[in-house]
């Protein structure tokens, strides 16, 4: 049985390569099993050149960089909340965001390029931003994205306004859950609050902090999961 390959939506302020680093734990745990691939945001964390426009990165946008690059050298995000300061925060209300739309193309690209995937994995901003990515999906906008399932962990509701789109109905693509009781970066009350988006979400939650958990305890929860879509 071929395993099901995953594309992975790495957190605010990491790369493709931290992102990989951060999930061999679960890898290990999911291993024979799952195919984790993963891209890069397009989008430096860093203070741009040239006001106006979002800072891209060097490299071809939404595709691994070369393992030449140190993963701590290379900070990407999704979208800016601070439009002008071009910095995230999760829990900054704001009215635009900057830098949405090329993450979009991004991923389009990488399933143009990596793909198919069975599904989406993402951490954080990743994970709020894979919420976004399965509206814009099942509202027929990007139906070539192709997803049948979605892990989001450490998840969130972005507090911009002009993402209140992604919200208005309930979406019907499997998800599970995952955050940790000890989260100090996105608290739990933040997780929670995504649930109502998806239709019976299930849910995986741990004592701990800001982090994939994978430890013996939880592989029963991932594979039980997975297992409906192999």
């Amino acid at each position: 049985m071929a395993p099901l390959r995953v594309l992975c939506i790495h957190g605010y302020r990491q790369n493709s390569g931290s992102f990989r680093e951060k999930t061999g734990a679960l890898r290990k745990l999911l291993k024979k099993h799952v195919e984790l691939v993963f891209m890069d945001a397009p989008l430096c964390v860093k203070p741009p050149e040239a006001p106006g426009t979002p800072q891209t990165c060097e490299g071809t946008p939404g595709t691994p960089q070369s393992s030449e690059v140190s993963p701590d050298q290379d900070p990407r995000g999704w979208w800016f909340s601070d439009v002008a300061a071009r910095s995230f925060s999760a829990q900054q209300r704001c009215e635009v965001s900057l830098g949405l739309d090329q993450s979009v193309a991004a991923v389009r690209d990488a399933v143009k390029t990596l793909g198919p995937f069975d599904g989406v994995l993402g951490f954080s901003q990743g994970a709020a931003f894979v919420a976004m990515l399965c509206a814009l999906q099942e509202q027929n906008l990007e139906p070539e994205f192709g997803f049948r399932f979605a892990v989001l962990v450490a998840g969130f509701r972005s507090a911009c306004s002009e993402h209140e789109r992604f919200y208005e109905r309930v979406l019907e693509i499997p998800t599970l859950h995952v955050f940790g009781l000890d989260d100090r970066v996105i608290p739990d009350h933040m997780s929670k609050d995504l649930l109502p988006v998806f239709k019976e979400p299930l849910t995986l939650t741990h004592p701990g902090g800001h982090f994939i958990p994978a430890a013996a305890a939880h592989r029963q929860t991932y594979q039980d999961f997975l297992k409906r879509f192999q």
